[in-house]
């Protein structure tokens, strides 16, 4: 019958995916849960880093973001298995209908042959977390501890002083509180002062400049902007700290 789909191996007719694709959008579904999984650890890290707190690195969160991304890119790999298999099913039209479970599997296990740690590099949540983790820790005067070594002796009141210059906006002049930063050349900026900056220029048919001295971005754009959540914090925590020395 027309449409009717045969889950016996080697019997003929027409396949219907409509269950399978039904199936597939529950699992990219779960993705979002993986997705928001992976903005809680995230969060979590940036809190321990703020708090100086310690944790084993059994528990840590730098684990649990990459069995998020291990997670992630599994479901991937068996989300496009799945597809493939369709397809080929669908452009080949054999009279005979394969075993579609079988196929899956083989074209799943052909993909995570493939694994690699380069692979997280693509893992858009992942590589955002490593950075603005780095990023805190900087802020912080953290290192890790490979990078610890002849540090001895450095002054700690210079460091905070060049970690209150970076709190400041090279437009407004002034302490920043929602920072946003340049994915361009690195620099931050109020999100508001920057954003009203790029918008007159562009209303004049003009190129926005970075407002840093010294920098040579000459194009600005909207889309260069990120908001710099390492600094926000840093530039919080240190207020905190400055009216209640005592916490």
């Amino acid at each position: 019958m027309p449409g009717r789909s045969s889950s016996n191996t080697g019997s003929t007719g027409f396949i219907s995916f409509s269950g399978v694709e039904s199936a597939l959008s529950s699992l990219k579904n779960f993705q979002s849960c993986i997705s928001s999984g992976m903005d809680t650890a995230s969060s979590v890290a940036l809190d321990l880093v703020e708090t100086q707190t310690e944790v084993s690195s059994e528990y840590s969160m730098d684990k649990a973001m990459v069995e998020f991304a291990m997670m992630d890119r599994e479901l991937n790999h068996y989300v496009k298995a799945v597809q493939s298999a369709m397809n080929h099913v669908k452009e080949e039209r054999p009279e005979k209908i394969p075993d579609l479970k079988l196929l899956v599997e083989k074209r799943f296990l052909a993909l995570q042959n493939k694994n690699s740690d380069a692979d997280f590099q693509n893992n858009e949540k992942f590589v955002q977390f490593k950075q603005q983790l780095k990023e805190l820790k900087k802020q912080y005067g953290l290192q890790e501890d490979r990078e610890v070594d002849g540090t001895e002796g450095v002054d700690e009141d210079m460091i905070v002083t060049q970690s209150q210059t970076n709190f400041i906006c090279p437009i407004t002049l002034v302490e920043m509180k929602k920072p946003v930063r340049n994915k361009v050349c690195g620099h931050t900026y109020e999100e508001e002062a920057i954003v009203r900056m790029i918008e007159s220029k562009h209303k004049r048919k003009k190129k926005a400049c970075c407002p840093k001295i010294g920098c040579s971005h000459t194009n600005m754009r909207m889309s260069d902007l990120v908001l710099d959540e390492p600094l926000r914090r840093a530039i919080e925590s240190h207020n905190k700290k400055k009216h209640h020395p005592s916490e």
